[in-house]
């Protein structure tokens, strides 16, 4: 029996089965699929095409997983030497973020990007609670910020869930794909679930005051049907995103402009920190790169993970 694995519970994994897509399964995995050298720690990941062994008593077990089309990954907490998958076999990746209360770090925005370029996710960049940013200053700061990603390329919705700013909009974004949703905590992701798919009925978390970050409120990955087409996969909102798995000479690879950019860099070995002629370098001291874009450049370069996982695919 083959099927798509649509929540991932931490101890269980629930599996619709390609021939009653009505039936939800509970399975556990096979314990030699823990046994492949990957160090990660859940070796099977919302999104995933599985093959199921169901016995006689009605026990399951996932006993092989499909190649996958592609995945993001996240360094676990804690544990600095294994990673996480966040979900598999994507379409694209919507990337929640916040200016204010909480405000998300441009260092984290970079960093997904980085990592969904690596594993070759586009990615959608949503910029919520704009009605908190209702006056000028507000709206010059997310004109700014959405400025700046929508020159390198990337598509970006500005919303509001109290007002409905961008819904629409982003409701054809997701039409038809299977989209990751993350971000940090308490940038309201669950807020805009419920506004999609009302029927969710998700709890919105409480945004802690002394800290003015989020309260999680998901507890595990899960595959939502999108009434008009499409998967939308809600996961735990993280707090920080460590990247994993890039060799220094290929950082730059996932950054779009340094790419393009450094094709005009003196040597073709450019790290663009300290080498004479480096065109990247040029360009941040005349601002056609942005200065935010080039730290998060530089601290993925300084971050140290010498025993790499390498990509199994």
């Amino acid at each position: 029996m083959k099927g798509l694995v649509v929540r991932n519970t931490g101890s269980w994994y629930v599996v619709m089965p390609d021939d009653a897509p009505e039936r939800l399964i509970n399975c556990k995995i096979k314990g030699n699929l823990r046994l492949k050298g990957f160090r990660c720690t859940n070796p099977v990941a919302v999104g995933d095409r599985v093959s199921l062994d169901v016995k006689p008593d009605g026990t399951a077990f996932i006993v092989a997983i499909e190649p996958r089309r592609n995945y993001i990954i996240r360094r676990a907490s804690n544990l600095s030497k294994e990673f996480q998958i966040i979900a598999s076999n994507l379409d694209q990746a919507l990337l929640v973020v916040t200016l204010t209360h909480p405000e998300t770090s441009t260092t984290f925005i970079d960093r997904f990007l980085a990592t969904a370029e690596a594993y070759r996710v586009p990615t959608v960049l949503a910029i919520n609670k704009t009605d908190l940013l209702d006056d000028a200053e507000g709206r010059e700061l997310i004109d700014a910020v959405a400025g700046l990603y929508r020159h390198i390329g990337y598509e970006v919705i500005t919303l509001s869930t109290l007002t409905g700013e961008g819904l629409d909009e982003l409701k054809q974004a997701l039409l038809g794909k299977t989209t990751l949703l993350s971000g940090n905590s308490g940038v309201g992701k669950s807020s805009i679930i419920n506004r999609i798919l009302p029927e969710a009925r998700l709890r919105v978390g409480d945004i802690s005051q002394v800290h003015h970050t989020g309260m999680h409120t998901t507890t595990f990955s899960e595959m939502l049907a999108l009434p008009d087409g499409g998967w939308l996969i809600d996961t735990p909102g993280v707090k920080g995103f460590g990247t994993i798995d890039f060799e220094r000479e290929e950082v730059a690879h996932f950054f779009p402009e340094i790419f393009e950019t450094a094709r005009d860099c003196r040597y073709g070995n450019c790290t663009h920190t300290h080498e004479p002629g480096c065109a990247v370098r040029d360009a941040v001291e005349q601002h056609l790169i942005s200065e935010s874009r080039y730290a998060s450049y530089l601290s993925i370069l300084d971050d140290s993970n010498p025993d790499k996982y390498r990509k199994p695919f």
